[in-house]
């Protein structure tokens, strides 16, 4: 439209008229003239609003989750957090009652067997030490660990002292193929040799080629000159198979050792010796058989009436 005369005096008027509609409108209320207008341009334009707040809505709920994820995604990350500290607690806690269980049994070995001990923990295995059965400990000279010292946990023995630092040392375990102890059998007093065979159970050679030895027999360290390597009591472990007697001047047996040497955590070298041999007294108390229950059943006397006692008439 061109700027006339005309066109100036056209939006004089549609103003004016705007504004008599809004004063009518005011002063009618709710009964205003208008009213009616405005309903039929809300049924018109409603849905036309309606599909324009629609399209719009989700890119505003996107930008709210937006927002919010952030705080979410940090209420995460912190729940996460104190979860892996519980975690880490517990599973700490657990490591603590179990070396606690584990060293209230290496206690009970070394009261037992009147060994005066230094305990360690074992902080690291043989690997750079060549292919040998080693770990090493956490006690050295400062502690009074002195080379070809016994070590024992709370199941038996573990090996012998080899190497002494300071504030370390290496051990030899009972399960290393250059490893060698005297025995002697519970109760038959039969001497041998075991030697190591890895993850195998020991091969005990009995100096006696007769023995008379079966499955489930136990055995303890028959002990050294000066009681070096080792003292004398140490249970090494039982008879799982015995070769057959070849009447051979010796006899092998199988032997598996109490100690599970690929799960050491804490044991004690022995740095005093029992005065006195304790023979058998450390080897753990074998467990009792469950008694077993014997039912005996009453024969009924024939002729008997069912239900009723054995010499009774019916009825009385």
């Amino acid at each position: 439209m061109r700027d006339t005369r005309e066109s100036r005096l056209l939006l004089v008027l549609l103003v004016a008229i705007a504004f008599a509609l809004i004063t009518v409108d005011i002063r009618g209320g709710e009964e205003s003239p208008v009213d009616g207008a405005r309903r039929a341009a809300a049924t018109v334009f409603g849905p036309v609003e309606n599909s324009v707040a629609s399209a719009v809505n989700p890119v505003g709920n996107a930008i709210a989750a937006v927002r919010d994820s952030g705080e979410r995604h940090d209420r995460i990350a912190e729940l996460e957090r104190q979860n892996a500290a519980l975690k880490a607690k517990l599973g700490s806690d657990d490591r603590n009652r179990s070396r606690v269980r584990e060293l209230d049994n290496l206690l009970k070995k070394a009261g037992a067997g009147q060994y005066g001990i230094k305990a360690a923990e074992v902080i690291a295995i043989g690997a750079a030490q060549g292919f040998s059965w080693t770990v090493t400990i956490d006690a050295g000279s400062n502690d009074g660990v002195k080379r070809d010292m016994t070590v024992i946990n709370g199941d038996g023995l573990v090996g012998r002292v080899t190497t002494v630092g300071p504030s370390t040392s290496t051990v030899l375990l009972a399960s290393d193929p250059d490893f060698t102890v005297g025995t002697r059998m519970e109760r038959s007093d039969e001497l041998g040799f075991a030697t190591g065979q890895g993850d195998r159970p020991l091969s005990v050679q009995l100096l006696n080629g007769k023995a008379k030895v079966k499955p489930g027999d136990r055995l303890v360290t028959f002990g050294s000159r000066a009681d070096k390597p080792f003292v004398p009591g140490v249970p090494v472990g039982e008879v799982v198979r015995v070769d057959p007697s070849t009447g051979n001047l010796t006899r092998t047996i199988l032997v598996r050792p109490y100690v599970g040497f690929s799960k050491l955590d804490v044991v004690g070298v022995v740095v005093q010796a029992p005065r006195t041999d304790p023979r058998d007294a450390v080897l753990p108390p074998k467990p009792t058989p469950e008694p077993t229950v014997t039912v005996t059943a009453t024969p009924t006397p024939s002729g008997a009436p069912s239900g009723a006692p054995s010499g009774q008439p019916e009825g009385e």
